[in-house]
């Protein structure tokens, strides 16, 4: 029997989630490097007795979404700030990630390359050593955290709400075609 209908829906479903995702990241200015928005992706693959629909992105993807928690050691001296909560449960030093420190280190330098971020000291004027700045920005992220994004659930969701009601127009408009060829 084809099912040429639904692999319709389920492929436009695929599309529709890309497609927001990326703008919604684009919309959030989670999107310097371009690397994670070029990583978006969806694979559909249709077997005898059954379809598998899959979604792909770059690893720290979804430490975007979902957020990470910030430690907010209590020995920490810098400015009281808002401590973000992951929705995910990720949190420095559990190993969900596989990056080293080094390249967290490369990653927020080429960010700051890519932002144009250059302060300078508020007293004297003289601008502040790339590295200090780089520390200063880790150190930061490590102790609030980073808030979740959604940038990819929220359009996985809204997507999926109609995706039901489609899938079972597709499959019936499916099975009344096979019908009508085996009736013939």
């Amino acid at each position: 029997m084809s099912v040429s209908n639904l692999n319709t829906v389920l492929n436009k479903f695929g599309k529709q989630v890309v497609k927001e995702s990326k703008t919604r990241l684009t919309k959030l200015k989670k999107n310097a490097s371009k690397e994670l928005y070029n990583s978006i992706s969806y694979d559909f693959k249709e077997h005898k007795n059954s379809f598998r629909l899959s979604f792909e992105m770059d690893e720290y993807g979804k430490f975007v979404d979902k957020g990470v928690s910030g430690k907010n050691n209590s020995s920490f001296n810098g400015k009281n700030k808002e401590v973000f909560k992951s929705l995910g449960g990720f949190s420095f030093g559990t190993g969900n990630f596989k990056g080293k420190g080094g390249e967290w280190k490369k990653r927020i330098d080429k960010w700051m390359y890519q932002r144009s971020v250059s302060p300078r000291d508020k007293k004297s004027g003289k601008f502040i050593k790339r590295d200090t700045v780089n520390y200063l920005i880790r150190r930061s992220i490590y102790q609030h955290g980073s808030k979740a994004s959604l940038f990819f659930t929220k359009p996985f969701e809204s997507a999926f709400k109609s995706l039901p009601n489609d899938v079972v127009n597709a499959y019936g408009l499916d099975v009344e075609k096979f019908l009508k060829d085996v009736l013939k």
